[in-house]
């Protein structure tokens, strides 16, 4: 029979452990490092943003046609020379690291505190060019990557192993980005880990808690849309709430598998030309999107937040035609390489949508709960992780009395996405493993030896040669050298780094 717990006897046994309270003390430093991250990166963002938009009323807003695709080209240079692991969203990366078969070199790749520090800056530089971008994705990798490097002052022996630091920096990486604590942990299940181990929950919660507490010191506990007002919904209103999720079903998959398309295939002809020269191609997409934003007003321009709020509050300013323009924006900026999320444009192409029904069937006293489910709708449909997309929702405009009609929208929405397109952030980091494995198996080509050509006034003269012996050749060769004995394989134990209290296979040493 299972004896109970003795309290006295545990508290002992914690309290004489005092190189595991080390490293907690050191892993609950490295979380608040991570929260800070998030918020130095948040304050840049927003500044890089707003000189965009002084930039753009400036003149007419036609001074972004030169502005755009010099920033993006610089930036997308910027990013191949010293940081090409900081491109893209940064939640493929650290899921592409928390592959079993990754190793040490091979996650340096995607997650690093170089790499958080170069993503924070690129990232902020495709702010200041105005691309339709959001920074809760590079997010996650900051603060993963600012996590991870807790391991150089961990034990080979510690039970605080790689995967665990991994997860608790991304989760709190949602957490600090959107003020949703609930997210982070959802997302930590459903998107990175797949699983939450009892061992490694309370390194979660405790990231969080820290990370989240960083950012509700600078920007206050405040929801990031502000709290919306719900009017009861009754049957009647079934229909364009199923309009709603629906429509954003279909939109998020096509948009999910456009990126696909767009970030994996190497076969298509845009994608061969982008790869000969990828600055201009960043240049040509910036100026498209330049066009796009200047014809809107400024509508497309960044992440999209203000639109929301507007929506919600009622005043939408935004053009008719926004939810496609939006999305072609978003789908481009995505496309140019610039280190960049899109979890903030998708809430705001699924706010369209449900401002867009709202005004198409004349329910104005629901417009705010469409709206809402349309960002929860679109953002499952494109991530195709429900939980996490109507948690965040929730989170976001303080929606605890839409939590059903959240819940069942993004559900819908990511069913049908998954009959329209893989899962994208699954997809893309296998495309970045493959490519990252490639290029470190392939050797570089060896040198062939240089023949000696015959000249050109006659056949004889190579003739000749080849008749009279070398007297290199004549010389005798050395016998080859004997094959180096093969060493037997280590005892079990002996230099042999195992599983051994949450140390990862194939790690001899504290590592960066």
């Amino acid at each position: 029979m299972q004896q109970e717990p003795d309290f006295f006897h545990n508290l002992n046994e914690e309290m004489r452990d005092g190189k595991r309270w080390l490293e907690r003390t050191i892993v609950l430093a490295y979380a608040a490092a991570a929260g800070l991250s998030v918020v130095a990166f948040t304050l840049l963002a927003e500044a890089a943003f707003g000189l965009f938009e002084r930039i753009f009323h400036y003149g007419g807003g036609w001074w972004v046609l030169l502005w755009m695709p010099a920033v993006t080209a610089l930036a997308v240079w910027a990013t191949r020379k010293w940081a090409p692991g900081a491109g893209g969203s940064g939640i493929p990366q650290v899921i592409a690291t928390l592959e079993p078969s990754v190793d040490a070199s091979l996650r340096k790749r995607f997650v690093s505190l170089w790499l958080s520090f170069a993503k924070i800056i690129l990232a902020s530089a495709g702010f200041m060019a105005g691309l339709s971008i959001g920074r809760e994705g590079p997010s996650v990798q900051v603060a993963a990557g600012v996590m991870h490097s807790a391991r150089r002052w961990l034990g080979p022996n510690s039970a605080i192993n790689t995967h665990a630091l991994l997860v608790a920096g991304g989760a709190a990486g949602i957490a600090a980005a959107f003020n949703a604590p609930l997210a982070g942990v959802v997302f930590a299940i459903e998107e990175l880990s797949r699983k939450l181990e009892s061992r490694s929950s309370g390194l979660i919660i405790a990231a969080i808690v820290l990370a989240g507490l960083m950012g509700v010191s600078v920007f206050g506990n405040l929801s990031y849309f502000g709290r919306i007002r719900v009017m009861e919904l009754s049957w009647p209103d079934l229909l364009p709430c199923l309009i709603v999720a629906l429509t954003c079903g279909v939109l998020g998959g096509l948009f999910a598998k456009l990126m696909t398309i767009s970030l994996t295939s190497s076969t298509e002809r845009l994608n061969k030309l982008k790869s000969r020269f990828p600055i201009r191609f960043a240049a040509v997409l910036a100026l498209l999107i330049a066009v796009i934003g200047v014809v809107t007003g400024g509508a497309t321009f960044g992440a999209g937040s203000e639109a929301v709020k507007h929506m919600l509050q009622g005043q939408a300013d935004v053009p008719e035609f926004y939810v496609t323009l939006k999305f072609i924006a978003t789908w481009l900026s995505a496309w140019v390489g610039v280190p960049g999320g899109i979890f903030a444009p998708s809430l705001s192409i699924g706010a369209g949508v449900g401002n867009n029904v709202a005004s198409l069937v004349g329910t104005a006293d629901i417009a705010p709960a469409l709206i809402a489910m349309g960002m929860a709708a679109f953002l499952a449909a494109v991530t195709q992780a429900p939980l996490t997309a109507f948690i965040i929702v929730m989170e976001m405009v303080d929606g605890h009395a839409l939590v059903l009609s959240l819940m069942a929208s993004a559900m819908i929405a990511s069913m049908v996405s998954r009959m329209i397109a893989r899962p994208l952030y699954e997809s893309l980091a296998l495309h970045m493993l493959n490519v990252a494995r490639a290029a470190m198996a392939s050797p570089e080509p060896a040198a062939e030896p240089v023949r000696p050509q015959p000249t050109s006034d006659s056949g004889k003269e190579s003739q000749i040669d080849s008749e009279v012996p070398d007297s290199r050749q004549s010389e005798p060769t050395a016998p080859p050298a004997p094959p180096e004995p093969q060493h037997p394989r280590p005892a079990q134990g002996e230099l042999e780094f195992g599983d051994k209290g949450g140390k990862e296979a194939g790690e001899a040493a504290p590592r960066n």
